[in-house]
């Protein structure tokens, strides 16, 4: 596979408005402070996109049924005018979030400039409706907002929906659907989105799925791709630091192994990575593991 060379920026976005505040705001930070630019070899200041975690609060939004949307959609707007600056300057944004529900202000930045692909790697499917989610986070629900499914206020930002279409979307690692079906969520392999579930990545093997999204994503024709790295599609033995964990999952090599294929096209516009709580990880080492894998899969 091709090395392709990205000129990265760091850009630091711990928003937990779509979670809860119990360590994943630290995130961004811990990997930072662990060596992360120095790793990846960038010179350049972080950017630190301002959050407002400070105005967290459970209670759901009269219109939208889900938490805080009125800061959520602030800091959205907030960290996508900062995706829009830094690929504007032909840059790779590597973006270090708290919770998933950063893509709600980066794919809206990716769709005003053009039509973008994304590669989804998470256990879960993020694919309820506000009124089937037990708590109203939207970090459950992020895929189907971004594709425009749900509430007007968050799925059509700037008349943009949807921010991605289902068949610009490649889903890596779901495991949650026995739960899915349990509490009711939109079933996301009866959409075009095209799902590599953890079962079919165990019964084919690693190689072969890298292979067939490199071919799904030369074969759609977009602008560039975004990649999404929630960290709980790895397996829960190797990385226990989530606030929602289920068993099983991939190991370090193979989540390495694809976003090292998706940066080999050249297509790829940034990544976010979301979900790992350090508060969770006692010693350190699972933030080290991330950092290097993140390192290696760049070199």
């Amino acid at each position: 596979m091709q090395a392709h060379h990205y000129n990265i920026r760091l850009i630091s976005a711990p928003s937990i408005l779509g979670l809860k505040p119990t360590g994943t705001e630290l995130l961004a930070q811990t990997l930072l402070n662990g060596g992360l630019a120095e790793k990846l070899q960038v010179q350049q200041a972080v950017i630190q996109v301002p959050v407002l975690n400070a105005s967290y609060s459970t209670q759901r939004h009269p219109v939208t049924n889900c938490i805080n949307t009125p800061a959520l959609l602030d800091f959205s707007a907030l960290l996508g005018k900062t995706i829009q600056q830094v690929i504007s300057q032909h840059c790779f944004a590597l973006t270090l979030g708290g919770d998933c529900s950063i893509l709600l202000g980066i794919m809206p930045a990716l769709k005003a400039r053009g039509t973008y692909s994304l590669v989804f790697m998470d256990a879960h499917a993020d694919f309820y409706e506000p009124e089937k989610s037990l708590t109203g986070e939207t970090a459950d629900m992020d895929l189907a907002l971004i594709t425009g499914r749900g509430p007007e206020m968050l799925t059509n930002i700037h008349q943009l929906r949807p921010y991605v279409k289902d068949e610009h979307v490649l889903h890596i690692g779901q495991r949650d659907w026995e739960e899915t079906q349990h509490y009711g969520s939109q079933d996301i392999q009866q959409t075009g989105i095209r799902c590599f579930d953890l079962a079919h990545i165990r019964q084919q093997g690693m190689d072969r799925v890298v292979t067939s999204v490199l071919q799904e994503l030369n074969n759609m024709h977009t602008d560039g791709c975004w990649i999404h790295f929630d960290t709980d599609v790895l397996s829960d033995e190797i990385n226990p630091a989530v606030d929602y964990r289920i068993r099983g999952g991939l190991s370090f090599n193979e989540a390495g192994q694809l976003i090292q294929g998706v940066l080999s096209t050249g297509k790829a516009a940034g990544i976010s990575v979301t979900i790992f709580n350090p508060l969770l990880d006692k010693d350190g080492t699972i933030a080290q593991q991330i950092i290097t894998m993140l390192a290696e899969a760049f070199s």
